[in-house]
């Protein structure tokens, strides 16, 4: 299995379940026609999605339009259920950065037709991942900038201040329905600047703090 890995201590600990939280910003709800959620909407990527820094993502064959969706990701390190919001920060390990990459034909043909999107999401490489930032030494995850560079060009930029459901309350609606386990993961939506990429496409992803200091990094190709 996989393994996410936290910062300055270089702990290494197992991915479980991954969850992905859909139209978190509303810029991003608006360039896809869709409305903002009065509840949190979130679906799954399978652990066989993870790939590292430095990886290549691998388009399949069934798709001829791959899009980019980068997003804020938050690693659990300590489990529970039912987990209030006002103690939900307590079960997060770190924060870093990640891409949910879609395959947005196929994506869309799923919605169509009513159907799930479990290949246009999960498929292997889905799910490119960088190490995490502890949460002990981020003052506030509401505050931090993301930013995806497409061959050196800037795509998608934003703040987490902009999202529709904050961290906390992310971790104590999703509790209500799935335990969560140490080594889950939330990729927590992404801002608006969805595009296609192609292959030979090099992406830069970052997560900074106010401060500018760049806390997580994650470069991977597109094949």
């Amino acid at each position: 299995m996989p393994t996410a890995t936290v910062q300055l201590s270089n702990e290494q600990i197992e991915i479980r379940k991954i969850f992905c939280i859909g139209r978190n910003y509303v810029e991003h709800a608006k360039e896809m026609n869709a409305e903002v959620p009065k509840t949190p909407v979130f679906f799954l990527k399978p652990a066989t999605a993870v790939i590292g820094s430095g990886g290549t993502i691998l388009t399949p064959a069934v798709s001829r339009e791959l899009h980019h969706e980068v997003e804020m990701t938050v690693l659990i390190g300590k489990g529970g259920r039912d987990i209030s919001r006002g103690n939900a920060l307590n079960h997060v390990a770190g924060y870093g950065i990640g891409l949910d990459m879609t395959l947005r034909d196929i994506q869309a043909e799923a919605k169509k037709k009513g159907l799930p999107w479990t290949l246009a999401k999960g498929f292997d490489t889905s799910a490119p991942l960088s190490s995490f930032y502890p949460a002990s030494a981020v003052e506030d995850p509401h505050h931090l900038g993301l930013q995806l560079l497409v061959n050196g060009s800037p795509r998608q930029h934003s703040n987490t201040q902009y999202f529709v459901f904050g961290v906390d309350e992310l971790i104590a609606y999703i509790s209500q329905f799935f335990t969560f386990e140490r080594g889950d993961i939330i990729f927590t939506g992404t801002p608006e600047g969805v595009a296609r990429t192609i292959a030979g496409d090099k992406l830069d992803a970052t997560l900074a703090l106010p401060s500018g200091q760049i806390i997580a990094t994650l470069t991977v190709h597109v094949q």
